[in-house]
């Protein structure tokens, strides 16, 4: 019986030894990812996507009217569209 105690107890040292080092590793490994993943969150927000093109502006008011006149004077538009849209661009302004 003292040989069977003793085996039981080899075997409960050597287990509990085992769980400790497994444990130590798991939390080891743990506290790397975590640093290498601060380490490289900063570097992601470092590479955002850039910004959208600016849109493109509208024309100034001066060359929409002088494209309205080119409209009117080659019988394009009538007196009255002329007018409305004359009108519309310098409401705009």
């Amino acid at each position: 019986m003292p040989g069977l105690m003793r085996g039981v107890a080899r075997v409960a040292v050597v287990s509990g030894t085992a769980t400790a080092v497994s444990n130590r590793v798991s939390r080891r490994q743990a506290g790397r990812w975590s640093a290498q993943a601060e380490q490289q969150q900063p570097q992601q927000e470092q590479y955002a996507a850039p910004p959208p093109p600016p849109a493109e502006a509208a024309p100034d008011t001066l060359t929409q009217l002088k494209e309205l006149g080119e409209l009117k004077a080659q019988g394009i538009l009538t007196d009255a569209e002329f007018d409305a849209q004359k009108a519309k661009i310098l409401a705009s302004s």
